[in-house]
């Protein structure tokens, strides 16, 4: 019914945004991932799903369209609902939710929070033929086997590090070219930060 809601920013939570478009306050439901691309902007564009069910309307939205489409896809997954596929793109990016369908790597699924092995195998089952063919495609793939990335992203987060500040750190130090292990990856990320 609603493509997107452009509008003021008024109110934003890790876990909802009050967007006040001409005067009227829409209450969004949105991911971690969406909050942090947001959470500077006084004036936001966020592309929306409206869920109608018996006891509620719920509206989410998203940063771009390509986290919508795939909160679509796990939505039409048996036993994923709206708040499990948020949790999902709340703990993984969705390039990080492609690669692990595609991968088949259960593991990562499973290590969002409410995900267990039956439905992270059904999550794979269901969407690794569908996911190619809606046009969602893995940005800078390359990022997603390199262990070392990986490795330090974890260590990074055990920590305590925010996920989505640690990835960009990351990315940065690994784009330079100037680190090839490990540990020199989290000293210069530590020093970064």
């Amino acid at each position: 019914m609603y493509d997107y809601l452009k509008g003021r920013l008024v109110e934003k939570n890790p876990t909802f945004v009050v967007i006040d478009v001409n005067g009227v306050g829409y209450m969004v439901n949105i991911s971690l991932t969406t909050f942090s691309t947001i959470k500077d902007l006084e004036n936001i564009q966020l592309f929306t799903r409206l869920l109608v069910r018996e006891d509620a309307h719920l509206l989410f939205g998203f940063a771009d369209k390509r986290e919508r489409t795939m909160f679509d896809h796990l939505l039409k997954v048996s036993g994923v609902g709206a708040n499990t596929a948020r949790l999902i793109l709340s703990s993984l990016s969705t390039d990080e939710v492609f690669t692990a369908i595609a991968r088949e790597d259960a593991k990562l699924l499973q290590s969002v929070k409410g995900v267990g092995g039956k439905t992270a195998q059904r999550i794979i089952l269901d969407l690794k033929d569908k996911l190619p063919k809606s046009g969602i495609t893995v940005e800078k793939s390359n990022r997603f086997h390199n262990t070392i990335r990986e490795e330090a992203l974890s260590g990074m987060l055990i920590l305590g590090f925010n996920k989505v500040q640690a990835e960009k750190v990351i990315d940065k130090i690994l784009d330079k070219g100037l680190v090839v292990d490990v540990e020199g990856l989290i000293k210069e990320a530590l020093k970064a930060l």
